[in-house]
């Protein structure tokens, strides 16, 4: 997290004019030399183009320098479950808002299946998209808001990745581990320079999750 490009270190990200890619070497002029520069790509909402832009990543940020820890949970095994996996048809896309996006819009992200697992005394269809051939599960739940210093965790919500079932065919379903004590703040909890998708209906759960990372603690 505190490395020359660690989620902390994020101190700007640019999207560009229709048409136009990054000259890294032309914005860093006049830059600090801790600051280095790289490329970042998404889709327009709107057209649905390519969009090109480029992040300024600073070793010694401000945020860097007022890092303390980020808080975790004491283990707690029974935050670890059992749920069903079942693949959806390829390509199967869902609606997700994200952070800094306008208020209702959306962007598909794959969800190659459903999770199904039962969390406290209610039973979930969980969404999780494919990162890299892992599932993440973007998830909130009554902590993420509460006023309780002692169970508060990040305000959007937390992520978890699960380990996605090797060779299972649409509709076959497979089981898989839900380990809420790995559950962590994602990269917007570091930087207001990212833009995290937001845990859609369905994977917004009803009991406090008292596992896994809580927030990221500043002095000051």
């Amino acid at each position: 997290m505190t490395g020359p490009q660690g989620d902390l270190a994020l101190v700007q990200t640019t999207w560009l004019p229709d048409g136009a890619e990054a000259d890294l070497e032309a914005v860093l002029v006049g830059q600090p030399a801790t600051v280095t520069a790289t490329a970042v790509h998404r889709t327009d909402l709107d057209s649905g183009a390519p969009e090109h832009g480029y992040r300024l990543w600073d070793a010694e940020s401000p945020a860097i320098r007022s890092y303390v820890d980020t808080p975790v949970f004491p283990y707690d095994p029974s935050w670890r479950t059992t749920a069903r996996f079942t693949p959806a048809e390829p390509g199967r896309t869902i609606p997700y808002e994200h952070l800094r996006d306008a208020a209702g819009a959306t962007r598909d992200l794959v969800v190659p299946g459903d999770i199904t697992a039962t969390i406290g005394d209610r039973e979930y269809t969980l969404s999780a998209f494919d990162d890299d051939g892992t599932l993440l599960l973007v998830f909130g739940d009554p902590t993420n808001r509460s006023d309780d210093e002692d169970e508060r965790t990040y305000g959007t919500g937390r992520f978890l990745f699960v380990e996605r079932p090797a060779g299972s065919s649409v509709g076959e379903e497979a089981e898989v581990v839900l380990d809420f004590n790995h559950a962590f703040v994602p990269p917007c909890g570091y930087s207001d320079q990212y833009n995290c998708p937001l845990p859609p209906f369905q994977n917004r759960l009803h009991v406090p999750v008292h596992a896994g990372e809580r927030y990221v603690a500043h002095r000051g």
